[in-house]
């Protein structure tokens, strides 16, 4: 990025010269009118005008080109970016895919279950609407139904856990969930509301 207070007096010059430009002409037309200059004299100075404006043209194309590297230079690393992640997208998709057609029959219809199954989206937006007092958005909405999934999933798996060291086999039962979330509760992966941490004693 260029550096404003290099940009200021920079422009501060143009207008200058877009004045003086308009004054020459002023100045030729009541040259011509009142009193005619010799045809050198005006030869020299508008030779040395454009000289000056190519300077300064010069000078201006080469800061473009500075300002323009940078923003070329942005724009280039987004699109960079971009196509890091297409390739990393693909190389998960792809990873999906080979897993996905390993598993069996029964892992598959897991699969698809897991997929398949969501909280419903009205009941979420009035849990949050009654927490907080205000509307939201559908956005929030499904960012909360798919945390939600995720916790749920989490105490299953603890459960289930919890499940093959007792000995007991599936369909788990409330012990196992209880002992699942007293588990997660104690390594500090579930806040616990009721319980509040004294400060100062």
């Amino acid at each position: 990025m260029a550096d404003p207070a290099r940009i200021k007096p920079e422009a501060k010059p143009e207008r200058a010269t877009s004045a003086d430009e308009e004054h020459p002409k002023s100045e030729d037309a009541e040259d011509a009118s009142a009193t005619a200059k010799p045809a050198d004299v005006n030869k020299e100075a508008s030779s040395q005008d454009q000289a000056k404006q190519e300077e300064k043209a010069d000078m201006a194309a080469g800061e473009d080109e500075e300002e323009g590297g940078a923003s070329k230079r942005l724009k280039v690393e987004p699109e960079k970016k971009k196509e890091r992640r297409q390739k990393v997208d693909e190389d998960e998709i792809q990873k999906m895919q080979v897993l996905v057609s390993s598993f069996s029959e029964e892992q598959l219809n897991r699969y698809e279950m897991y997929r398949r199954s969501a909280f419903p989206k009205a009941a979420i937006k009035r849990l949050i609407q009654s927490i907080t007092g205000s509307s939201v958005s559908q956005n929030v909405v499904i960012a909360m139904s798919g945390i939600s999934k995720v916790f749920a999933g989490e105490i299953v798996e603890e459960a289930l856990d919890v499940c093959e060291k007792w000995g007991d086999t599936p369909p788990l039962q409330p012990k196992h969930m209880r002992e699942a979330v007293r588990r997660l509760k104690s390594r500090a992966q579930i806040p616990n509301t009721k319980y509040k941490q004294i400060l100062f004693h």
